[in-house]
């Protein structure tokens, strides 16, 4: 039987655009005829993706899936670690939690059977498609790690996959980051090294030549491409970094001028599925923006508790920071409010830890928007959906029966306390609820602001409180993204040696 032709992506470092070039090469390969799919061995990640069955992988390998126009499945990312506390995470096997462990305990006990279940998923994906594109995590040089890595040259020797070498210029001392990382690979790792890329260049590409002459004559190794800037690049994102990122540059932010809403996220210190915002953002009335403390706050006109790995302990940070107090006193004063997953238990009353699944607190007093009561099982909620809005408030009266979409992830159980209209009809149960004067509202639905007539509508709501003429202009999102992976792709073919990628595959171009 055929198996598929192997390449792979490893950085000098993390968040060197390793995701991104993977997502890339996915674009290329697909656009010029090839059976591609993504795959990443062990993901660390609070972002994460819920496949067609239910399951939870890393949303890079979800969003690589997509540029390959093709369903992700768990083969993709067969083990995602989602941190819960500093030492500590929910180790997520075939999208399923397998069980919460220290980071010693999961290096000396689990690890060792990793490799096993790694690699098989990796076969099966070799068995169904032309090409894997496989990605590295973090560097392949570090030398505490490597003895049971299972996601960088180990990996690349049981996929015997060639390996692309990525550095990121705008960190500074590219070369020695580059020369550096091979001095400490073992000699067949090294061998491994096929070709190395540059990525976020700003410049003249010209000053940098000398440099890349010296690389290549130095290691033997071709520089396959220089990567320049793509500022705005409207793919999600995995890592949260990225939001630190946004607040010193242009590459995700939008120039608030003109900006007719003023949309706040409070960045929790365990914010998880940052991206169900990113269409938020691409609206032309919204500025999205977050915040880490109440001075930030200002006078947005919507304000978003976004989804956490740890509610109990997100919730202690929203009142210890004097958050909870702003937020309050935004809401008074007319403010909406929001609450995505995480978000909406903590509008709720009651948070009950029984187990300790989230916390070693056992209960909490909710912020007290809506009368709810949560209960945190171990069992996890891992589910797509698909649904209508059924809320009669006479804020969303005019779109009942809008469809709407997303998926859940979520450990905690809530029930209402008092009656209270629920938002959402999710074939036979309904979800989320509203406050009396429509002011705040929560759901279980990430990805809730990705159906984009719902959208719009309650976007318009919002612009009418405010005394502004609604838009009523729907925006795709989703094309939004297809475009965007085809600007990913021109942008990478034309400053990366395309025929020497090609012949490093090992395919006929």
């Amino acid at each position: 039987m055929q198996r598929a032709k192997t390449v792979m992506v490893q950085g000098t470092s993390s968040d060197v655009g390793k995701s991104v070039l993977t997502t890339a090469l996915c674009r290329i390969l697909r656009q010029d005829g090839w059976k591609v799919a993504p795959y990443k061995s062990q993901n660390m990640a609070l972002n994460s993706y819920v496949t067609l069955d239910g399951k939870e992988i890393g949303r890079a390998q979800g969003v690589q899936a997509e540029a390959c126009g093709i369903a992700a499945t768990t083969d993709m990312n067969p083990i995602l670690i989602k941190p819960t506390r500093d030492m500590t995470a929910q180790i997520v096997v075939h999208g399923k939690p397998h069980q919460e462990m220290s980071a010693t305990r999961y290096r000396e006990e689990y690890l060792p059977l990793a490799a096993d279940i790694v690699v098989a998923a990796l076969e099966r994906l070799r068995a169904q498609y032309d090409v894997v594109a496989l990605e590295g995590a973090g560097s392949p040089a570090e030398i505490n790690l490597k003895s049971r890595d299972i996601v960088n040259m180990r990996m690349a020797g049981w996929a015997d996959a060639p390996v692309l070498l990525v550095a990121d210029i705008d960190k500074g001392g590219v070369f020695a980051a580059i020369v550096g990382t091979l001095e400490l690979l073992e000699e067949h790792e090294r061998q491994r090294v096929k070709g190395f890329v540059i990525n976020k260049f700003r410049g003249d590409i010209s000053l940098l030549q000398p440099g890349l002459d010296w690389l290549e004559e130095r290691t033997g190794i071709p520089v396959l491409g220089v990567i320049p800037h793509l500022p705005r690049l409207d793919i999600e994102a995995e890592d949260s970094v990225v939001l630190e990122r946004s607040q010193r540059s242009d590459d995700t932010g939008a120039d608030a001028e003109g900006k007719e809403l003023d949309v706040a996220v409070i960045r929790l210190p365990r914010i998880s599925n940052f991206t169900d915002f990113d269409p938020l953002s691409a609206e032309p009335d919204v500025a999205l923006r977050y915040v880490e403390g109440a001075d930030q706050l200002q006078q947005p006109d919507i304000m978003i508790l976004p989804g956490s790995k740890n509610t109990l302990d997100d919730l202690s940070f929203l009142r210890e920071s004097g958050l909870a107090e702003a937020i309050d006193r935004l809401v008074i004063s007319g403010c909406t409010l929001v609450g995505i997953c995480g978000g909406y238990q903590m509008l709720g009353r009651k948070l009950n830890d029984p187990l300790q699944v989230e916390s070693e607190c056992g209960e909490a007093v909710g912020l007290g928007y809506l009368p709810l009561e949560t209960t945190f099982y171990e069992e996890k909620r891992t589910e797509r959906v698909i649904g209508t809005v059924v809320s009669k408030h006479h804020d969303w009266n005019a779109f009942i029966g809008t469809p709407v979409s997303g998926y859940e992830i979520h450990m905690g159980q809530t029930k209402k306390l008092e009656p209270v209209q629920s938002l959402f009809s999710l074939g036979n149960r309904e979800d989320g609820a509203i406050s009396e004067d429509g002011r705040v509202w929560g759901t279980y639905v990430h990805g809730i602001f990705h159906a984009d007539a719902f959208r719009r509508q309650w976007l318009d709501s919002v612009r009418t409180a405010k005394g502004l003429e609604p838009i009523r202009v729907i925006l795709p999102f989703s094309a939004r993204q297809d475009e965007a992976f085809d600007r990913l792709a021109a942008h990478v073919r034309n400053h990366l040696d395309i025929d020497k990628l090609y012949e490093i595959i090992g395919l006929e171009k």
